[in-house]
């Protein structure tokens, strides 16, 4: 014997199984690091002596890129793929200043952070090159006595040229239509 109230509470007894047979959601410490913490194709295993062995100095710039081989000293996941500034080192570690935005202002937090999970940045190299192109421009200028202009430049647009014709071109007009038939 069926009430008319069992009827109307069972479409939405059903929907709630259904929520309940799906899977958890994890909010860990490490959730949804899968893909992030995990090593490229061939890269797993040992870590190379070569990551212990490089050398960093205060003020160098650092990326920040978890290594899952080891597990002590690894930052937050947020941090992962950061870049940031050697601010104090240790036997086996390295403090990074990194910016993070924080609502509306950027906060600089400092990290502990084992050498494993350090890489040297790349990102102040073409600056560098640039540095050592404009010295050698200035001391060209100088020895000259033209001006130089050393700053970037965007990318100008083509100059115009004329493409030279050797005779009158032809111009051609389609045939009228004619009905043969």
């Amino acid at each position: 014997c069926l009430s008319l109230q069992t009827l109307a509470s069972s479409p939405s007894q059903r929907e709630k199984k259904a929520f309940k047979s799906t899977m958890p959601h994890s909010f860990g410490y490490r959730g949804r690091t899968r893909d992030m913490f995990s090593r490229p194709f061939r890269q797993s295993g040992l870590i190379k002596l070569s990551t212990f062995l490089t050398t960093y100095k205060v003020g160098d710039y650092v990326d920040i890129k978890c290594n899952p081989a080891q597990v002590k000293g690894m930052p937050f996941k947020h941090y992962h793929g950061r870049t940031g500034v050697i601010y104090n080192i240790t036997k086996r570690a390295v403090g990074v200043r990194v910016a993070k935005q924080v609502n509306g202002r950027i906060i600089n937090k400092h990290l502990n952070v084992r050498v494993e999970h350090v890489v040297p940045s790349k990102c102040q190299n073409e600056i560098i090159e640039r540095k050592v192109q404009n010295e050698d421009k200035k001391k060209k200028a100088k020895e000259s006595g033209v001006k130089v202009n050393l700053k970037r430049m965007p990318k100008q647009p083509k100059e115009g040229f004329l493409i030279p014709i050797p005779e009158q071109p032809e111009t051609i007009q389609p045939i009228p239509f004619s009905d043969l038939v």
